[in-house]
């Protein structure tokens, strides 16, 4: 299947990798089917959460525990029968990133993760019901440390 995006031009994706977003994004309601598009840079955490529904909106997507691993929150029993979620193994976090032009003030919403049920395809923005997360969490100083530590540890591997 191809799609025309806004950033990507013209791309085909596989009909089975469609996510589908039952309640659509808040503030995107109307959009029910996205696709994920990987960063081809194997050392880049940032992804696309593209709308097939209209080629214009696509969001950066990344894991949140890639930068905060002790990010932690309850998938609501609710989230869980909507997305007919029967393994954790079949869970992915999205965080939605604001990527703005000066880069050391990009934030990711931690206080609304993104809920994928890798098996059936069927995903939800969930808002977390407490003031533990911020919609604006600063995550390049803690990318950056993360980074570093990766790095160090490699270095001392050897």
């Amino acid at each position: 299947m191809k799609i025309t995006t806004k950033n990507f031009g013209e791309i085909e994706i596989n009909e089975k990798s469609v996510i589908d977003f039952i309640d659509g994004i808040p503030g995107f309601d109307h959009l029910k089917k996205f696709v994920l598009i990987e960063n081809p840079e194997e050392d880049m955490q940032f992804h696309w959460l593209q709308s097939v529904d209209d080629g214009d909106v696509a969001f950066v997507v990344i894991n949140p525990f890639l930068f905060k691993p002790d990010y932690d929150f309850e998938i609501s029993e609710n989230t869980i029968i909507k997305l007919q979620l029967e393994d954790p193994k079949d869970v992915a976090i999205y965080s939605i990133v604001v990527v703005p032009e000066d880069l050391t003030k990009m934030t990711a919403n931690l206080a609304a993760p993104i809920v994928i049920n890798t098996k059936n395809k069927k995903g939800k923005q969930v808002l977390l019901d407490s003031d533990k997360y911020s919609k604006r969490h600063y995550i390049m100083e803690e990318l950056n440390i993360v980074s570093e530590e990766v790095t160090k540890k490699e270095e001392e591997a050897l």
